[in-house]
């Protein structure tokens, strides 16, 4: 076999249909988010705006996270020295598990490197915990949560993006006396929408089932305390594990899981993704501690982020723009078409200084293809209109259709 032609045959057709993923340079100026520095492959540099960030509150540039961070690296120097069985459990993981327990109102909380990790290595792990286990899992879910299901290697059954009467179905048709587990998300970060969780615990509750609930695109930003959706629902004592990330609300790196401590005691002891990885470095596990504990006591970055998010919303339907609308933070706008998709991020970023990546199957279904757009605290009226102003522009110079698709 000719590997090298393989490589190059594999490639081609992601360029062919406008699927290739770009990767661009990018410096992030401290104090100066969302406004970046583009470093282009011939040398020279571009002042952009970045408008697809998951920094959603700007708390990577926040001088609570960053002195917090100094004081650890000070203290302590860079990494974390091992695995967290073996040397790489510090103060400032144990701080930082017991500030994610207060915040999710659980007894205790489990450190990740990352979201997907411990997504991947909890739902993989709890069939030697409930043998027989089936989990019943939303066809939307994240790639996570997907890939550690199909590694859990018990049943699943998939039901439609919430569609509570379609689970019930499916629930009914199983053993009654089945370990049973619901998995889903708070809010949806494709379409911005929001999991009927009451609904869906009622189910739980009905047929004994336990609860999977990812708050990733949710924590730090919704609930009186940031604890996500689950909070301002009031809803966290029905949820039995909850998922969720430092690298977006809360501006660094690492996820977790925050659950029952002999939950999280068994996850800790059994998951080989938790006890082979090395523990995040202390100097991250110091700014994320501030990081939640500054948002546990502060509404203002919160009600700003709604408030920017609603004005884009408003502004982009004004002009007609195809945008989904569920009422959170995020707002994507439908193009429906993968090489157009590209044209627009591409004419975007070289001609208004505005980065976007297009976001295109298998990411969102085919003709869904779409620019996600991530408003933030940081992203006033003077980035605003500038957006608007291009996308109008663009809109037209593409003759793209302006008929606002039903959200």
């Amino acid at each position: 076999m000719d590997y090298s032609a393989k490589l190059d045959q594999a490639l081609q057709t992601l360029h062919d249909e406008g699927r290739y993923r770009t990767f661009i340079d990018i410096e992030r100026k401290k104090g100066q988010f969302p406004h970046a520095v583009w470093r282009k492959e011939d040398g020279t540099e571009k002042n952009i705006t970045v408008w697809c960030g998951n920094d959603y509150l700007g708390m990577g540039q926040h001088p609570v996270v960053l002195n917090a961070m100094h004081e650890a690296i000070d203290a302590t120097g860079a990494g974390s020295g091992g695995t967290r069985n073996i040397s790489g459990t510090t103060v400032y993981h144990n701080m930082l598990e017991a500030e994610i327990s207060d915040l999710h109102q659980k007894d205790s909380a489990l450190l990740f490197t990352s979201a997907y990790n411990a997504n991947d290595a909890t739902l993989s792990t709890l069939h030697q915990l409930f043998p027989g286990l089936i989990i019943y899992s939303d066809e939307l879910n994240h790639a996570s949560m997907i890939e550690g299901i199909r590694r859990h290697g018990g049943q699943k059954r998939i039901f439609r993006h919430n569609d509570v009467a379609h689970l019930r179905e499916l629930l009914e048709a199983d053993d009654p006396k089945a370990p049973k587990m619901l998995a889903f998300e708070s809010i949806y970060s494709m379409d911005g929408d929001i999991a009927p969780i009451k609904e869906l615990c009622d189910l739980a509750d009905e047929f004994n089932a336990l609860t999977y609930l990812d708050e990733v695109h949710a924590v730090g930003m919704y609930g009186p305390r940031g604890g996500g959706v689950s909070e301002r629902d009031g809803l966290v004592d029905r949820i039995d594990i909850i998922n969720g990330t430092l690298a977006k609300a809360f501006g660094v790196q690492g996820g977790y899981i925050a659950a029952s401590e002999r939950l999280c005691d068994a996850i800790r002891s059994y998951a080989p993704g938790f006890i082979f990885t090395s523990s995040i470095a202390p100097a991250v596990a110091a700014g994320a501690t501030a990081s939640i504990a500054f948002l546990k006591q502060d509404q203002t970055l919160r009600e700003q982020h709604q408030l920017q998010a609603r004005i884009l919303k408003m502004r982009l339907k004004g002009l007609g723009m195809p945008i989904i609308d569920h009422g959170t933070h995020i707002v994507p706008v439908i193009v429906g078409n993968p090489v157009h998709t590209k044209k627009l991020s591409d004419m975007l970023l070289e001609d208004h200084g505005i980065y976007v990546q297009p976001i295109n199957f298998p990411t969102v279904p085919r003709g869904t293809e779409r620019l996600r757009f991530t408003p933030s605290p940081v992203h006033g009226p003077k980035e605003i209109d500038a957006l608007v102003r291009a996308m109008d522009e663009l809109w037209s110079h593409c003759a793209l259709n302006r008929a606002e698709l039903a959200g």
